[in-house]
C-alpha cells in the first residue's frame, strides 16, 4: 500500500463504491491509503462500513439546506481533509452540490462517478434519463469535479449495454458493478501516473 497517496472518501449512503474501493486497497490493486470517511448522513452504510474495516469515519451535521452545505458544515468537511492530509477527494454517492470554497481547498483533486457515459444525461438518475431516451449503450464515468454540474474533464468509462428486457431497476443494477470496477481502476491511474488537464481532456504522461 502506498501510505503516500491519501483518500479522502465523501458518501451519504450504503456506501458500495467505497466498499469496492476498499477491496481494491486491500488487495493491493490500488496503491494508495483510506485517510478518512466523512458523510453528511448520521446513519450512513458507508460511516459503517469505515468502523468496520478500522479507517477514520467522521459525521459532519450538513446545516439546513437539502442539496448543499452550510457554510459552517463545509468549513468543517474541509478542515477534516486538510487535518487528514489527503491528496485526493473521492465523492462516493456524496448527494451535495460542492460550492466555491470546498472546490478552490481541493481544486483539481476532487473525483466523481457519475451512472452515464458523460456528457449524456448528466443530473439525477441518468441511468433512467437513459433507459427513457432509447439509447442502446450508455455506462458510467469518472471525472474531474467543477463548479457545473457533471462537466469536469473525464478521467475514465465504461460502457454497459441497455438491454430490451431492461427497466431501470435492472439497468441501473448492472451500472453499478461496472461503477464498482472503473472506479477503483481509475483511482489507481491517479494514485501512480502522472497526468494533466488540458482543457476537456485528461492526458496521462506516464
Amino acid at each position: 500500500m502506498n501510505k503516500s497517496f491519501r483518500l479522502g472518501i465523501l458518501g451519504s449512503g450504503r456506501g458500495s463504491n467505497f466498499g469496492a474501493i476498499a477491496a481494491a486497497l486491500a488487495k493491493g490493486s490500488l496503491s494508495a491509503e483510506a485517510a478518512v470517511v466523512v458523510s453528511d448522513i448520521s446513519g450512513a452504510g458507508i460511516l459503517q462500513l469505515a468502523r468496520e474495516l478500522g479507517i477514520r469515519h467522521e459525521f459532519v451535521e450538513p446545516g439546513p439546506f437539502r442539496t448543499k452545505l452550510s457554510e459552517v458544515a463545509e468549513a468543517q468537511f474541509i478542515q477534516i481533509l486538510q487535518d487528514a492530509r489527503v491528496d485526493l477527494v473521492v465523492l462516493a454517492g456524496f448527494m451535495r452540490v460542492l460550492k466555491g470554497p470546498f472546490l478552490r481547498a481541493f481544486e483539481g483533486r476532487i473525483v466523481n462517478i457519475h451512472p452515464s457515459l458523460l456528457p449524456s444525461f448528466p443530473g439525477l438518475e441518468a441511468w433512467k434519463q437513459a433507459l427513457d431516451h432509447g439509447v442502446k449503450v450508455t455506462g458510467c464515468t469518472v471525472h474531474f469535479v467543477d463548479a457545473g454540474v457533471d462537466s469536469g474533464a473525464i478521467v475514465g468509462q465504461r460502457a454497459v449495454e441497455v438491454l430490451e428486457q431492461d427497466t431501470a431497476e435492472t439497468l441501473h443494477q448492472r451500472i453499478h458493478a461496472a461503477e464498482h470496477e472503473l472506479y477503483p481502476a481509475c483511482l489507481a491511474k491517479l494514485a501512480t501516473r502522472g497526468f494533466s488537464v488540458k482543457g476537456r481532456r485528461v492526458v496521462w504522461s506516464t
